[in-house]
């Protein structure tokens, strides 16, 4: 491929937007990114690039799901640890704190493909980009992405509610 100073400054930053959205890491998601790039390089022509980059990358993360498993426990231990040491959180950043949480784990609650096609949604990628990158038809992308939102909002809320639930109890 010959242009990839071009593919990489039309699709470096969504590409890492969605990587770090998918894995919660932004070192790890440039990373993959930096990877797709060098297959990019060695491809010698691309027809539909930036869902074939969505793909190429989407397909990385499935490929190192080990290594995705010992890094969350690993940034979980280390937000724990920071929890631990605050001795009086601000209640506007703890409760932020416990939104983005929420929001966190209500994605990784949602089957790949749902969570994969809100995601590449969210970086702007039109229908027939998503279905080209997860391998579905056009007309499933609409159906896929309208589910994905219900039952996003449904883990979210079953979040709150859990919590508001502890929080009568502790209270």
């Amino acid at each position: 491929m010959e242009d990839v100073d071009r593919l990489f400054r039309l699709y470096h930053q969504p590409l890492v937007r969605y990587l770090t959205r998918r894995l919660g890491d932004r070192d790890w998601a440039e990373e993959i990114a930096q990877e797709t790039f060098l297959r990019a390089l060695r491809q010698e022509s691309l027809t539909s690039e930036r869902s074939w980059l969505f793909a190429v990358a989407t397909n990385l993360v499935r490929d190192d799901a080990r290594k995705a498993s010992r890094q969350r426990a690993r940034l979980e231990l280390l937000a724990n640890e920071e929890r631990d040491r605050v001795v009086e959180p601000e209640v506007t950043s703890m409760e932020r704190d416990e939104s983005r949480a929420f929001a966190r784990k209500a994605i990784d609650a949602l089957v790949e493909r749902d969570r994969l096609a809100l995601l590449m949604r969210e970086e702007g990628l039109d229908y027939d980009e998503i279905a080209s990158a997860l391998d579905i038809t056009r007309s499933s992308v609409g159906t896929t992405l309208s589910r994905a939102r219900r039952r996003l909002a449904e883990h979210y809320e079953a979040l709150q509610q859990s919590a508001e639930g502890r929080d009568h109890v502790a209270g």
